[in-house]
């Protein structure tokens, strides 16, 4: 039989049909089927691969009509060899049709993508006034949420003096909110006069964001003996309860070290809860970083140190001028953008991010 040059997808393809066939065998395993968390994680893989496996077969009995056709081209008939050339060009056709679906299978994204994102943005270098540009990207943030129809919420925060932020951490909630902001992880830098500044110099100062995907509790197993749980006054806006009741919550879990908090709720168990989402999130990049073997590696490949010379994008006021440095896009529109007409910016780093990719 003629050989027929293998499709580099089929390949892809094939190690996914391979693994939905491995999870079928798991699943049917007796030693797996007492275990539901195990199974809720098996079948979410499933899930996420059976259309790759599905079009690897079909894929792969498609390429074998097309070698059996291609030997009919040798056939004695001259009637035989038309119909073959007609067919094959059927054929070609489908196989083409094939192909596209299959990239766009297996580029169609981080299976975090669709996630709901928490947002951590911190006040770097430049004192008060990196406090102050951290207020803008978080309503940046919040402003381009409400543009679709997200909803978006400071889940915790520390504010300055001044009405600046130390830090703040937004939850996202709605379909593909990771997918969006995974690319504003890094170094932001402003160059503005500040408030502040009495000389009317140009002042430059950065602000680090660090954007990771929530996570299921199927995906991170927790032992409550592993958390230390505080309680305290909520410290920001609240009405009467504030700094009278111990509805804030701070979770610290032991192994990893990591703490988060929740102070934005009147009750302690919606903040309890809306800590431990943040947790999960937070221990599965730690568990990435310790696979890694490199001490705080997410954060640091997401933010550095906070230096300006890590930035990834700049905001110039006096110009107008936002500049995102990783793919070269320069808009003189910085007003609008800081009023959440970010598409532009986004559509640039994810088609940049689908080119490195293909």
């Amino acid at each position: 039989m003629t050989a027929v040059k293998e499709s580099p997808v089929l390949v892809k393809l094939e190690a996914a049909a391979q693994r939905v066939d491995e999870i079928n065998r798991l699943l049917s395993d007796p030693s797996v089927l007492g275990q539901t968390s195990e199974i809720q994680r098996l079948n979410k893989e499933r899930a996420e691969l059976i259309a790759q496996g599905e079009l690897y077969h079909e894929f792969s009995a498609l390429l074998k009509q097309i070698a059996e056709t291609e030997d009919l081209r040798e056939d004695p008939h001259p009637e035989v060899r038309d119909l073959a050339r007609n067919e094959l060009k059927q054929l070609q056709g489908r196989r083409a049709e094939l192909e596209s679906r299959a990239k766009a299978l297996l580029t169609h994204k981080d299976p975090r993508d669709e996630k709901n994102t928490f947002i951590e943005v911190r006040a770097g270098t430049g004192g008060d006034e990196a406090g102050l540009f951290a207020v803008e990207l978080v309503r940046m943030y919040t402003r381009y949420a409400e543009r679709r129809r997200w909803r978006i919420e400071v889940i915790d925060s520390n504010i300055t003096e001044i009405g600046g932020v130390k830090e703040a951490v937004l939850l996202v909630e709605g379909k593909g909110a990771y997918s969006r902001f995974k690319h504003e992880s890094g170094v932001h830098r402003v160059q503005r006069v500040p408030a502040t500044e009495a000389s009317g110099r140009i002042h430059t100062s950065t602000v680090t964001v660090a954007v990771m995907p929530e996570v299921e509790e199927v995906d991170v197993q927790i032992d409550p003996k592993d958390l230390k749980i505080d309680t305290f006054c909520s410290s920001g806006a609240g009405g009467q309860s504030v700094n009278t009741t111990y509805s804030a919550v701070r979770i610290t879990h032991i192994p990893t070290g990591v703490v988060v908090s929740c102070q934005d709720e009147r009750s302690q168990l919606k903040n309890r809860n809306k800590a431990m989402r943040n947790l999960r999130a937070r221990i599965v990049e730690a568990e990435k970083e310790k696979q890694e073997s490199e001490i705080a590696q997410q954060r640091k490949s997401q933010v550095g140190t906070g230096e300006r010379s890590e930035k990834i994008r700049t905001y110039n006021f006096p110009q107008n001028r936002v500049t995102d440095h990783r793919v070269g896009l320069s808009l003189h529109r910085l007003d609008q953008v800081l009023q959440g007409d970010m598409d532009e910016i986004i559509e640039g780093l994810l088609a940049a991010d689908q080119t490195e990719s293909d």
